[in-house]
């Protein structure tokens, strides 16, 4: 018996996606579970599995077509007993998704792109993807890629965020020893109560949940002519996986403890890692935190998630020279940024908000461990 291999119902505020490459051709044999094709919109990409063994007679759309929901896009042949429950759903897996600047509905963009799923052609010494067009002037190579559609997403929220927002940024540094000291004196009996270990991260997103009380408007958005001052704190923590960049929503921030943010944090990192991070845990969020730090970097602007209306920037702790009580001593220093929307976040406002900050990690108080 023929069946046909269909579109998934893609979300609401998805109109559209696009084919990507067919992982098996006509005429070929598949087994139940087999990743068919991608199909990628421009929020996720999804994993479009066979919903039965037997044969791919004929596909109707080709790789990069545009698609729409329940649209079929090719034929399976199945053993007529094994077609009794074909009129189901197939168990779509979302593989990838996005995290970074989004819509005002969704904190989301990850950098999670396909770009190196591309297969590869090597032209001379030059190892290249796949390309829509491709040149060649002596050895001066050039090829011709179109982006994803997630990356044309995150173009246009990158840009979105940059011509919709007065986005300034404000620096300063702090001294991280207080935070070293206090972990490493706390940290096996904060693992043997806790059963995690003790990170960094968390006390950023204390620290930073501490300004964001004293500073409300840095937590708000703008909507329209409005202010929106949110009564809560979901908190996006970047994490970096070999998909790319991954900002998943800590929810209620400011209801949990320093224990239970690392549980959080450790929890997106697995399944960031594993590519089942959901949309809806990478949609909303109130306000960002980005740690370049984990990859060297010393100083750096972030881009703030709209409609969000500032965003930390953590950097790499390094020790160097500072002056004390009219002393010069090595120190373990970490330059902070803030970038922040101008329409709403003064100046003074920005600046004591990462004062505020910086006051929280130098003198950390114990009772954050819950000990």
């Amino acid at each position: 018996m023929q069946v046909e291999i269909k579109v998934p119902q893609l979300s609401e505020s998805v109109s559209e996606a696009t084919l990507g490459t067919w992982h098996k051709k006509a005429g070929e044999a598949v087994t139940e579970g087999d990743n068919l094709i991608d199909i990628e919109t421009d929020k996720v990409v999804l994993e479009l599995p066979a919903i039965k063994s037997g044969m791919l007679t004929k596909l109707l759309k080709n790789d990069g077509d545009k698609v729409v929901s329940n649209e079929t896009i090719a034929l399976l042949e199945v053993n007529e007993e094994s077609t009794a429950d074909l009129i189901t759903q197939p168990n779509v897996k979302e593989k990838q998704s996005v995290s970074l600047p989004a819509s005002p509905k969704q904190a989301a963009t990850d950098h999670c792109m396909r770009d190196d799923a591309l297969p590869a052609v090597k032209v001379g010494s030059i190892q290249l993807a796949d390309a829509t067009s491709r040149s060649m002037v002596g050895e001066r190579i050039e090829q011709r890629i179109p982006m994803t559609r997630i990356r044309q997403r995150i173009a246009e929220r990158l840009l979105q965020s940059q011509q919709n927002a007065a986005i300034l940024t404000t620096f300063n540094e702090v001294n991280m020893l207080p935070v070293i000291e206090l972990r490493n004196r706390h940290r096996e009996a904060f693992e043997k109560k806790h059963g995690v270990k003790l990170g960094f991260m968390s006390f950023f997103v204390k620290a930073a949940l501490i300004a964001l009380n004293k500073f409300p408007v840095v937590n708000a958005s703008v909507d329209g002519t409005d202010i929106v001052y949110h009564g809560y704190y979901d908190i996006g923590v970047a994490i970096s996986t070999e998909r790319g960049l991954s900002v998943p929503v800590i929810r209620d921030a400011h209801k949990l403890s320093l224990a239970d943010i690392e549980k959080k944090i450790i929890d997106f990192s697995i399944r960031a890692r594993d590519g089942k991070v959901t949309l809806e845990e990478l949609t909303g969020g109130t306000f960002s935190i980005s740690n370049g730090g984990v990859f060297g970097s010393m100083l750096s602007t972030p881009i703030i998630n709209p409609p969000q209306s500032a965003i930390l920037g953590v950097h790499a702790t390094q020790d160097r020279p500072v002056a004390e009580n009219g002393q010069v001593v090595i120190r373990p220093m970490n330059y902070l940024a803030l970038s922040y929307d101008h329409r709403i976040v003064d100046g003074r406002d920005a600046v004591l908000f990462l004062a505020s900050i910086k006051e929280a990690l130098e003198h950390p108080e114990e009772a954050l461990l819950d000990l």
